[in-house]
């Protein structure tokens, strides 16, 4: 594979071409099967940024995460890159990346948060008051007809710049290089392309994302379904971390030990509760309330609340139907909690996912704690501060805790 990024000021155009070997069928890192649509996408910085030139392993590893899951054997960038990012590829991926030279690139000063406007993310940008924002915004591709018209990334960038914060939206049409299974990233890690991008000129060390301790440590979503301590997307010793690293950007999940019923505390207890949106689909006045996402976060929002759920969604309705078959489930641990804190569950479309579960509030209670190991895994530069707000705000694991962590998709 050849990848080679044409630049016109504040817009980056990266071309990608398929070598010996290499097809449109790829597969990502949590092993979804996905499709090439088509072989070039953009990325626009924000007017009167992008001035400079980025240090080429910042660019080559942007170009990486859009085009990682069909390379096969050599990739070959349209610059040189350092030994370490090339050792970095090759120890994780098998890839012969070239061509080598110049030195690696050193880090910033500053750590910024990839914020998507999600509780998650919003938790970590409460957490860190004075880090910078980096908002992705997907916009239409030139030749990719778009199928996902109900996506509303207009609002939430819109709600990204209502913070006050110190906000990059950069905006792209990379999720269109997919076909099949629907427009997305192509790694989860594609997200960053545009912190990559503009790292030098703000002077970033890090990038830090809300991953909580589902999808760091108990395979959540469609990943495993596990306890995954060596997690290769998100822990700083799997391959993706090393590869971040070793371009001096590396992965920071400050909420990486605590669930989601935690991060939505944060989140809806802050001072940006009215930018908080996890739904795509509804507009500038608010969730659509009929889509999967709003139903599973109205059940996580009515535990912490300790309240009925509030939804006119049933368990027939398609976005229901999966919480009607036995465990188990993507972020199974925040249905537990749901299922054992919400008043009424029995009469909910998550009824029938109770009665599997058999949730109770203290088997639940872990959920409630921050996981140790989240913490000792923090860069040390950023360490200290996150470690003291959760040892105030949540405490930490015990034994048993941390056992129910670890044996976590072992359980019958």
């Amino acid at each position: 594979m050849r990848l080679g990024w044409a630049r016109d000021g504040a817009q980056w155009r990266l071309r990608l071409r398929l070598g010996d070997g290499e097809g449109v069928e790829g597969v990502v890192t949590d092993g979804q099967a996905v499709e090439l649509a088509t072989d070039t996408c953009h990325v626009r910085l924000p007017d009167g940024t992008g001035g400079g030139e980025p240090h080429p392993d910042l660019v080559a590893l942007a170009a990486w995460t859009v085009a990682a899951p069909w390379a096969r054997g050599r990739v070959v960038f349209d610059r040189a890159i350092s030994a370490e990012l090339a050792e970095a590829l090759g120890s994780g991926w098998g890839i012969d990346a070239g061509p080598v030279g110049g030195t690696a690139r050193e880090p910033g000063e500053r750590l910024a948060i990839s914020y998507s406007g999600g509780a998650d993310s919003v938790a970590v940008a409460a957490l860190l008051p004075e880090a910078p924002l980096v908002h992705f915004q997907r916009v239409p591709h030139p030749r990719v007809p778009n199928r996902w018209t109900h996506y509303r990334s207009d609002v939430l960038a819109g709600l990204a710049h209502k913070t006050g914060r110190d906000v990059t939206v950069v905006r792209s049409d990379l999720e269109f290089l997919l076909r099949k299974p629907r427009p997305g990233y192509p790694e989860h890690h594609a997200v960053l392309a545009g912190a990559l991008l503009t790292a030098d000129e703000l002077d970033l060390g890090g990038v830090a994302l809300g991953y909580e301790i589902g999808s760091r440590w108990l395979g959540g979503g469609r990943y495993l379904h596990r306890f995954t301590p060596d997690n290769p997307m998100w822990s700083g010793h799997g391959k993706w971390g090393r590869l971040f690293a070793a371009v001096g950007m590396p992965l920071v999940l400050p909420a990486g030990g605590i669930s989601e019923a935690m991060t939505m505390r944060i989140a809806l207890g802050s001072d940006l509760r009215e930018q908080v949106r996890w739904c795509l689909r509804g507009d500038g006045s608010g969730p659509c309330g009929r889509c999967g996402k709003c139903l599973y976060k109205e059940l996580i929002q009515a535990a912490i609340e300790r309240r009925p759920l509030r939804t006119e969604i049933t368990a027939d309705r398609p976005v229901a139907r999966k919480w009607q078959l036995p465990p188990p489930y993507g972020g199974q641990e925040m249905i537990e909690y749901g299922c054992a804190h919400v008043p009424g569950i029995e009469k909910t479309p998550f009824a029938r996912a109770a009665e599997h579960l058999k949730a109770t509030v203290e088997s639940t209670r872990w959920l409630e704690r921050c996981y140790p190991p989240a913490v000792e895994e923090i860069p040390e530069r950023w360490r200290k501060g996150i470690e003291a707000v959760m040892a105030d705000r949540f405490g930490f694991m015990d034994a048993a805790d941390r056992h129910r962590v670890e044996s976590w998709g072992l359980r019958g």
